[in-house]
């Protein structure tokens, strides 16, 4: 990339229409200020480089923007917590027009080395790891990039920013269904999310000794439930006049609602039921996948189980919230041929990266039968180190450090 000299003031401008790699770097500088409440901080040279695959869906600008937190703090003295940190990035990368949700950042933060994130977002934000079980078969992440690029600044009006205001209206219409709408949290809220009015909705019940896993799996299968109730009659999706009716609002009012204003969508219908089964089974299967893990089953064939959930991840990913691509499916169905015990994507969707459940002695196989049947076909002039670059095998590690 070329090199950018910026001056204080500069630094603070960021032009979300322009796809420019420097943004990311303003976003990290000018959020960590903004949060401090301070103008500006001190100057200085910077060399920035990265082996994550930009528009690869393995989190690059989250990478790019929590490293750059961590340089301006060193640089000027200041001393956040992992959480001020993983929660400023995940504001700050707004400021480029994509919605981001803050999940990559936590990750990108707070990894630990071995572990998976179980990571809550309200009412606070919180990260527990959840060690990877150890198994007979000891297992592995192969990552496998599609190579079609993901760029969520581009495609965010009719993709990744399109389902965050299709889930804010869900939430907002599910409330209303659910009869806790005019509740002070869900007033509050801005916006509402569908955590928000699922909590609300259980707020009373005593939860007293409850196993915190189990309870998750409670209230989120009984949301799967209450949505089909609230969106079934419209199957095809919502026109944004149904949509305001339902909410005894108006179209632009509603557009307000959930801020449509800083990140516009373009859409004739909004598929509001596919998005909330996504959206709760999706949440079920991350706490399935905690339970798992926990469990200390030694009976239980962990790869296979987990690789269920990842499975079920995709299926629903492609079919509910539309955000798999040809080549995504063609990946992870021939991982899943080659011995992967579950594929899925990973990141925002519509391109970049799969990651596949595949026990250590398969790996090389589950390799070469993508190399062959994929990247050789698509890409018959890709270099060795470009191979390797798109084509490896990996395990948790730790978030963002300092190397002295």
């Amino acid at each position: 990339y070329p090199a950018r000299d910026f001056r204080t003031a500069e630094i603070f401008e960021i032009d979300s229409k322009v796809h420019e790699w420097s943004n990311y770097f303003k976003c990290g500088y000018r959020g960590l200020f903004e949060h401090i409440g301070r103008s500006g901080g001190n100057g200085f040279d910077a060399l920035l480089d990265g082996t994550v695959p930009a528009g690869g869906g393995l989190s690059s600008s989250a990478a790019f923007v929590c490293a750059t937190q961590l340089a301006v703090q060193r640089v000027n003295g200041i001393n956040l917590t992992q959480v001020e940190l993983a929660s400023i990035a995940a504001g700050a990368e707004r400021y480029v027009g994509v919605n981001s949700g803050g999940m990559d950042q936590t990750a990108s933060i707070m990894g630990q080395q071995g572990s998976a994130l179980f990571i809550e977002f309200d009412p606070a934000l919180k990260a527990t790891p959840v060690k990877l079980p150890e198994s007979n078969s000891p297992f592995v992440f192969v990552i496998a990039n599609t190579l079609v690029v993901s760029d969520k600044h581009v495609t965010a009006p009719v993709c990744y920013n399109l389902r965050v205001v299709e889930t804010r209206i869900g939430a907002l219409i599910l409330a209303s269904h659910l009869g806790v709408a005019d509740h002070r949290a869900c007033k509050d809220a801005d916006p509402l999310t569908f955590k928000v009015a699922m909590d609300e909705y259980f707020a009373t019940q005593d939860t007293a000794g409850s196993d915190t896993v189990q309870m998750w799996i409670d209230h989120l299968s009984a949301m799967l439930h209450a949505s089909n109730a609230a969106f079934g009659s419209h199957p095809d999706g919502y026109t944004r006049e149904q949509m305001a009716a339902a909410l005894d609002m108006t179209p632009d009012a509603l557009s307000a609602a959930v801020h449509e204003d800083r990140f516009p969508v373009r859409a004739q219908r909004f598929k509001l039921l596919q998005r909330a089964q996504h959206a709760f089974s999706e949440a079920l299967r991350v706490v399935k996948f905690r339970q798992i893990c926990e469990s200390g089953d030694t009976r239980l064939n962990y790869c296979t189980a987990l690789g269920d959930l990842m499975n079920c991840s995709q299926d629903s990913c492609r079919d509910l919230f539309e955000c798999s691509c040809p080549e995504i499916d063609e990946l992870c169905a021939l991982a899943r041929r080659a011995g992967s015990f579950g594929s899925r994507l990973t990141g925002a969707g519509w391109g970049g990266c799969t990651v596949h459940l595949v026990s250590r002695d398969k790996v090389e196989s589950v390799k070469q039968v993508l190399v062959s049947e994929y990247y050789a076909k698509k890409f018959p002039n890709m270099t060795a180190a470009e191979l390797d670059n798109a084509l490896f095998a990996t395990a948790p590690g730790c978030g963002a450090c300092y190397y002295e």
